[in-house]
């Protein structure tokens, strides 16, 4: 069993000062990240490793995006979400500057509401793929027949763009070349009785 990273009688918990977010930031800048385990005590600080990593890949990493979520990242949100239900850091990965925990947070408190107040059930993946959300000032949109359409408002909600997409995975062999293909087919024609 492996023991615990820190006495828990010894660290600080709950919200953290400017000084510890500077010792950390400083200490990272200076040696790396390396074993979250040993930063703590290495950085001067009384916090757990979990705590540290924590702090930084959600708060204090230089290439994090600040402020609020545009349009664009909300409509590839959801758009994601469909494809891949709440795999967060699969869909912060096309957000670049943009954490998983971000992400999940802002699909819980915005835009889960959002689709709610629309009649779309957030969690129904074949339904949001079958749709395009529009907002009154989005002007991208398109028809059935592919032409733009001046307005939409928010309630219209347009069934193009996205394919219907199987999502039951299986599990095959590898496809083989063609060239393999017709010499194993070739083969086996001797064979069959």
């Amino acid at each position: 069993m492996r023991k615990p990273c820190c006495e828990k009688k010894e660290t600080n918990k709950g919200a953290w000062s400017k000084l510890e977010d500077q010792k950390l930031t400083d200490y990272i800048r200076k040696h790396g990240e390396g074993c979250w385990r040993s930063l703590p005590q290495a950085a001067g600080l009384l916090r757990c490793g979990k705590s540290c990593r924590l702090r930084w890949v959600n708060y204090l990493r230089p290439d994090l995006k600040r402020g609020n979520f545009g349009e664009d990242e909300e409509e590839l949100i959801i758009k994601l979400h469909a494809l891949l239900g709440n795999r967060w850091s699969l869909i912060a990965g096309r957000l670049p500057g943009r954490t998983d925990n971000e992400v999940k947070n802002y699909w819980n408190t915005h835009i889960k509401r959002k689709l709610l107040q629309m009649g779309i059930e957030p969690n129904n993946r074949r339904s949001l793929l079958s749709r395009i959300i529009t907002k009154s000032n989005f002007s991208n949109v398109f028809n059935s027949d592919n032409q733009p359409l001046k307005s939409a408002s928010a309630s219209e909600v347009i069934c193009t763009r996205l394919p219907d997409l199987n999502l039951d995975l299986t599990i095959a062999p590898p496809l083989m070349e063609e060239k393999q293909l017709i010499n194993l087919e070739s083969t086996q024609v001797g064979y069959n009785v």
